[in-house]
């Protein structure tokens, strides 16, 4: 019986779907305005796993990850760089896919962007300023009234008067309350990009969002609603409100003696990924972005980095954890290497590695303890040549997206600390291609000479580029 630790009770619980013909999970995506960072990286890999999981153990899963196209800072991106919003998120949404196609991650069922899904925001707007929750400010905004909702910070675990004594709120004289939150964004002079509504021209804030994508493509109540910590506070406390202040829709959840108000049954949060005890984070400055990473480690290299770590747990970036992960990583290749592995499409039963695997992700996707029975497999390959065992250990690492290479060609260009290997040569090479069609030459430029100081000569003749190691 798989058990996950849910947020929302602060405890691990039976994972029950509300319909076990229907399992649906919305996962938080990206604000695609810049290239994704580490950060993303670990959201996009722990949701992965926990999909493969979910569909190995036999659910039917419907998994969505939104993508949010309108913001403040796309607005402010596209306009710094002369181009239009459509255009800005286009070439981040497919750096996007590039980015997690890389990492082995599985594309979602569904990817809805914001910009597709104007006409449910604004209803469930209506609806909340219907239900008294929400209310039309004199400029143009539309406000969500937090004390209106009786159970706002169960999520957190923060309260009204907590919020309000530390309260680091934008100055509003529009607001009734400054905790309250806005669900409509009157659109300012000069701004391009607005939708008409009953209050006028504007925009949707960002947290109606997920609420109204959730509802249009699941229903009133759904099973898993995961993303990073730090949405817990205030995007996923401010969905709760939405979602169950416009229509209801409770999961039949309680904890310590009394209901809990939410439209998801179980919330799944990841740990930060940390640089020198900080978070990593764009506002920060301290963060690497995907692409960057891979120009030093092999894309596997840095999804098992990931995964050896517990979902919930802080993750420390270093070079010298990923080079750790790259030498974990390459015994267990080695192992298959040695002993090819029998075509089995998964292991025995009575096999003792399966049970503990099985347990150990059954117990709140436990990626530790299931990467340590790897290597115990592999030990016991390495020891006994058994083609069986080895067909095991690559059907297992399989269930996490691990181990699917043919293991001479990870151990030849697996790493590429030491040097690009010829895929990710090939790869860079096709970021420039698209860097060159766009006509972004300094993007162009830049991916030369990178290559350059890795002793690849790129040459561009006849319409076609070709490479070679100097």
């Amino acid at each position: 019986m798989l058990t996950v630790y849910n947020t929302l009770t602060r405890q691990k619980e039976k994972f029950v779907p509300i319909d076990v013909e229907n399992v649906r999970m919305y996962v938080c995506g990206m604000t695609v305005y810049d290239y994704c960072h580490l950060g993303h990286a670990r959201v996009m890999v722990v949701f992965d796993m926990v999909a493969r999981w979910l569909r190995a153990q036999g659910y039917p899963l419907t998994y969505v990850r939104n993508i949010t196209d309108i913001d403040d800072k796309i607005i402010a991106r596209a306009a710094e760089n002369g181009e239009t919003i459509g255009e800005l998120t286009a070439r981040f949404i497919r750096a996007m896919h590039e980015d997690a196609d890389a990492l082995g991650v599985l594309r979602p069922d569904a990817e809805p962007k914001a910009t597709e899904h104007v006409g449910r925001m604004i209803a469930m707007i209506e609806q909340l300023i219907a239900n008294g929750k929400a209310y039309p400010a004199d400029n143009g905004d539309v406000y969500y009234a937090v004390r209106e909702f009786a159970a706002y910070g169960q999520l957190s675990g923060k309260s009204l008067g907590d919020l309000r004594a530390g309260e680091r709120v934008e100055v509003d004289g529009f607001k009734r309350d400054p905790l309250d939150f806005v669900l409509w964004k009157a659109a300012k002079p000069n701004e391009a990009d607005f939708w008409d509504s009953p209050w006028g021209k504007g925009r949707p804030g960002w947290h109606i969002e997920c609420s109204a994508m959730g509802e249009e493509l699941f229903g009133k109540v759904f099973d898993i609603h995961g993303g990073g910590a730090d949405l817990q506070f205030p995007h996923h406390e401010n969905e709760i409100a939405q979602s169950v202040g416009a229509h209801g829709g409770v999961c039949g959840h309680s904890h310590a003696g009394k209901t809990i108000a939410s439209h998801v049954q179980y919330w799944l949060h990841n740990g930060f990924i940390r640089v020198d005890g900080e978070k990593m984070s764009k506002s920060l400055g301290n963060f690497f972005t995907i692409r960057d990473v891979l120009q030093q480690y092999d894309p596997e290299v840095v999804r098992f980095f990931i995964l050896r770590a517990h979902y919930r747990s802080p993750l420390n970036y270093s070079d010298a954890h990923l080079d750790d992960a790259k030498g974990a990583l390459t015994r267990l290749y080695t192992a298959l290497n040695n002993t090819p592995p029998a075509e089995i499409a998964v292991c025995g039963e009575t096999n003792d590695y399966t049970r503990r695997f099985y347990a150990a992700m059954n117990d709140d996707f436990g990626t530790v303890e299931a990467v340590a029975v790897l290597f115990d497999l592999a030990g016991e390959v390495n020891k006994t040549r058994d083609a069986q065992l080895a067909g095991c250990l690559k059907a297992l690492g399989g269930m996490m997206g691990l181990l699917q290479r043919e293991p001479s060609v990870f151990l030849q260009g697996g790493g590429i600390s030491d040097g690009l290997s010829g895929e990710a040569v090939e790869a860079l090479i096709e970021q420039r291609r698209q860097a060159r069609a766009e006509k972004n030459w300094a993007e162009s430029d830049r991916i030369r000479d990178l290559l350059a100081e890795s002793g690849i000569m790129v040459e561009d003749k006849n319409g076609t580029t070709t490479w070679r190691r100097v």
